[in-house]
């Protein structure tokens, strides 16, 4: 369903602003670069609060946590109806834009202006449960987000190959071409069968 590429000149415009226009894309090398860079430093903010075996498990349920937010975010807000015109403005904004315009490689990845932010929130959260510790189960949450934003760019820029892959990208593609009410995980797709909102008919 690729319909080619998405030039400057095709892209939906989001913004009037040039500069905030600029702020809603990001490059798949910008965003690895950002993140090569700051997943580290989270590493080295918690390091000596916890031992070894103890920040693993904490890594771990971050990336678990990480997983239930990706599955609700993207149906619960991502997909939010309501009949309040800022609201829905706003989730066409972070997300029906791009169902309007799947394919558009430099808004496959959320843009590190609204990504950091609520990832300071996130730790925020953390840190008042956890206090220094916070930064393991944060670091794993925020492993998950970046292996989440990659999956997403690969399922829609990539031919993912191999049965994972293929099945990664054949739920989402679902979502997109069949039902975009059903098929919400990108990368954790089980939760759907859990939840009850996997695709289940081919028919559109």
């Amino acid at each position: 369903m690729n319909k080619g590429p998405v030039s400057n000149d095709t892209r939906l415009r989001l913004f009037q602003n040039a500069w905030l226009e600029r702020l809603t894309v990001v490059s798949a090398f910008w965003f690895g670069l950002t993140w090569a860079v700051l997943l580290p430093l989270i590493g080295l903010a918690g390091w000596g609060a916890v031992g070894p075996l103890t920040g693993l498990g904490l890594v771990a349920l971050g990336l678990a946590v990480w997983s239930l937010f990706e599955y609700a975010m993207h149906r619960y807000l991502f997909h939010w109806q309501t009949q309040i015109a800022p609201i829905r403005w706003v989730v066409f904004l972070i997300h029906g834009n791009h169902h309007e315009q799947p394919d558009d490689r430099l808004r496959n990845l959320m843009p590190p202006i609204l990504s950091i932010p609520i990832a300071l929130c996130v730790w925020g959260v953390f840190a008042l449960v956890m206090g220094r510790a916070s930064a393991w189960p944060f670091l794993g949450f925020m492993m998950g987000y970046v292996a989440y934003d990659l999956v997403h760019y690969a399922c829609h820029q990539w031919p993912m190959r191999g049965r994972l892959g293929q099945a990664l990208k054949r739920h989402h593609m679902r979502h997109h071409h069949i039902d975009k009410h059903a098929n919400y995980a990108i990368t954790a797709i089980f939760w759907d069968r859990v939840f009850g909102s996997d695709v289940r008919s081919l028919k559109r």
